[in-house]
């Protein structure tokens, strides 16, 4: 695994159905290894195609993500052929547990920023696909990171727009209820101040999108 990883002092922090992701030094400094392992269920040359595009495709959106103006991690190598991509450490402290720990006022000003961030990151044609408080960091100068791309594409559609607040809505809600309302305003008010007109049919598309859900609920529940 180190031979593929290329980087010293690893330690695992994650292992998911996708991929492994490590810790460790890369040339000195700190850094994250993300590794997409094969999947033996798949043919070996479509298995290889699609871990080497979504390895492609994330440091794209990382990079893309950087220059609209969205905190992310910085890409410091990417190998497709073995699905590994090496990205820049953020050290702080993830907002699941700062927004628990910290006053409302505090909360809100988060929410606010991430409402900011994720306009941004909308408005270069980037849904985020896991905007959970699980994944944003919150760093020494106020700023706050955006990370594990994983699920990320270019898109511009509403709908695809819509799933992202509904992704954030539903952490703030299992995770952060206590400040829920006034997070939540916070983050819409500035998401819709970024996104402008278009935010019109994003709010349209949440709408249906919950009401299909209602659906398939009362649909189980028979």
């Amino acid at each position: 695994m180190a031979s593929i990883l290329g980087g010293s002092d690893l330690k695992l922090i994650y292992r998911g159905a996708e991929a492994e992701v490590y810790v460790g030094l890369w040339y000195g400094r700190k850094a994250v290894f993300k590794y997409r392992k094969p999947k033996s269920y798949r043919i070996r040359e479509i298995d290889e195609y699609i871990r080497s595009r979504r390895t492609i495709l994330e440091a794209r959106i990382l990079r893309d993500a950087k220059n609209a103006g969205v905190p992310s991690p910085t890409v410091y190598y990417i190998d497709p052929s073995e699905a590994l991509l090496v990205m820049s450490y953020i050290d702080g402290l993830r907002l699941r547990e700062y927004i628990n720990s910290t006053s409302v006022d505090e909360a809100v000003s988060v929410c606010r920023k991430v409402g900011y961030y994720i306009a941004k990151l909308h408005k270069a044609g980037i849904q985020h696909g896991d905007p959970t408080t699980s994944n944003m960091i919150l760093v020494g100068d106020g700023r706050i990171f955006l990370i594990d791309y994983g699920l990320s594409q270019y898109t511009s559609k509403a709908e695809d727009r819509a799933v992202d607040l509904i992704l954030f809505e539903r952490a703030l809600l299992s995770v952060h209820y206590k400040v829920y309302e006034y997070c939540m305003k916070a983050f819409i008010e500035e998401y819709e101040r970024i996104l402008g007109e278009e935010f019109s049919e994003v709010k349209q598309r949440i709408g249906e999108i919950k009401a299909r859900g209602r659906y398939i609920s009362r649909r189980l529940m028979r």
